[in-house]
């Protein structure tokens, strides 16, 4: 027979601890995303779309990374405070789940973006995004439209110029016809 032996008060102490450290582990900070490559064309629009689950209302912070640049864009707490940089005051626009959408697309805000929800705790986690922002070459177009009207334009000129010569060829072969008939004034008729 195996011997009953109850738990003292230190044991259950022990394991209800430890059970709320593994659930507070499983309940820990979670950032879900449906995209984080995105690409998009200057002068448009992007949402940066996140959903955020947490024990508690995390504090969302986003910073801005490229090749030359490390910024921070803004802090907020969902239904609290939102305190977004100056250089990106007008074009921020910040959602209680954790989302940003960032508006007027320069070529600038290409590079990498990373969310960062803090929990009251301490504890925290981050996820990153890349933004393409692709140039509509609007030069290449105007270009275009240029070469079209200048190809418009020969093609008329020489239409116009080809009637025009067509019209002094027939005055100058109507001249040369005139030129060559004999001028008589004499009458040929003989008299009755």
């Amino acid at each position: 027979m195996w011997p009953l032996r109850l738990w003292d008060a230190q044991e259950v102490a022990l394991f209800l601890s430890l059970t709320l450290y593994v659930c507070h582990l499983a309940g820990a900070i979670s950032i879900w995303s449906p995209q984080q490559s995105l690409t998009r064309p200057v002068q448009q629009d992007v949402l940066f779309s996140v959903d955020i689950s947490c024990v508690g209302i995390p504090t969302i912070q986003w910073t801005f990374m490229s090749g030359r640049v490390s910024r921070d864009i803004g802090a907020w707490q969902p239904g609290g405070f939102t305190n977004v940089s100056e250089d990106y005051m007008d074009r921020v626009h910040t959602y209680t789940n954790g989302s940003m959408g960032l508006s007027d697309l320069r070529i600038q805000d290409a590079g990498f973006y990373v969310i960062t929800a803090t929990e009251l705790s301490g504890s925290s986690k981050d996820e990153g995004f890349v933004l393409k922002v692709e140039e509509v070459l609007y030069e290449d177009l105007q270009y275009l439209a240029v070469f079209a009207v200048g190809l418009v334009s020969l093609a008329g000129f020489l239409m116009v110029s080809m009637w025009l010569m067509d019209k002094a060829y027939c005055r100058i072969k109507a001249w040369r016809q005139r030129r060559q008939m004999p001028e008589n004034d004499v009458t040929d008729l003989q008299p009755l």
